[in-house]
């Protein structure tokens, strides 16, 4: 039965401090609070630089039984190597990610906005990646890609993703492309702020809207993660609380066993 994950991107934001998290709440403890309430992160420290092996060790061990981990993909890759020569970036990065067993969800791939679309660029990368790797894999991977240059925006891409299973990021921003194409199994929102980038909030009609989407897609067996990423004044926090509101009800607001 496919699942329904809402949650934010990253969850340690000092400005959260007396909005979600209790005033002077260790930042050692922020992760378990937050998964009192939700039942997925995307985390985005993992963009920047590869934590430790204990940094994954520790997100599995202090979270729920069904607690999902979406994790951004180092910008070495994305933004450094630009998709090219960069296996053994990869083998390193997803040896890590593994760590999280269970608990690893998606893969988001966030490609720059002045990265343009070659359709043979993203195709001999997926082959590189999709490439049994001597890694033990309870299930298939997951990846989504985050595209922020319109050229991506074309049927030729959508076919190559489909041909892998990987997922076409659905971007709601005021500056990014935004194009709904179910392009694998899964569907990945990242909800950025409709008018002020990562600083406005959702209005409930806009809630009520991806929420009636939201349904629809899992009507048709897709599993949908959506991550809120309006970080400013805590927003990514209550958008995302309503939106489970609408979609669970009231009896379901908090996680989802």
């Amino acid at each position: 039965m496919p699942k329904i994950y809402v949650g934010t991107s990253g969850y340690i934001y000092p400005h959260w401090e007396g909005i979600f998290y209790p005033e002077d709440w260790p930042k050692s403890k922020k992760l378990e609070y937050y998964s009192q309430h939700f039942d997925t992160v995307e985390l985005n420290n993992t963009f920047y630089r590869l934590p430790g092996e204990k940094a994954f060790e520790g997100w599995r061990k202090r979270t729920p039984k069904n607690f999902i981990f979406a994790v951004k993909v180092s910008r070495f890759i994305t933004h450094v190597k630009k998709l090219v020569d960069c296996s053994q970036a990869w083998k390193i990065f997803l040896k890590r990610a593994l760590i999280l067993k269970e608990k690893l969800g998606p893969f988001l791939f966030q490609l720059p906005p002045f990265l343009k679309a070659d359709p043979k660029k993203l195709k001999d990368f997926l082959n590189s990646i999709t490439q049994p790797l001597g890694h033990s894999v309870t299930r298939p991977l997951r990846f989504a890609f985050e595209f922020r240059n319109e050229s991506w925006c074309k049927e030729e891409i959508y076919e190559i993703l489909r041909e892998k299973n990987c997922a076409l990021v659905i971007a709601d921003s005021p500056s990014w492309p935004k194009v709904y194409q179910v392009t694998a199994d899964f569907v990945y929102l990242r909800m950025h702020g409709s008018k002020i980038l990562f600083g406005s909030k959702y209005t409930k009609k806009e809630l009520e809207s991806l929420a009636e989407r939201i349904k629809k897609w899992k009507k048709q067996n897709l599993e949908v993660y959506v991550y809120f990423n309006n970080d400013a004044r805590g927003y990514a926090i209550e958008n995302a609380r309503e939106l489970k509101q609408l979609i669970f009800g009231k009896k379901k607001s908090k996680i989802q066993r």
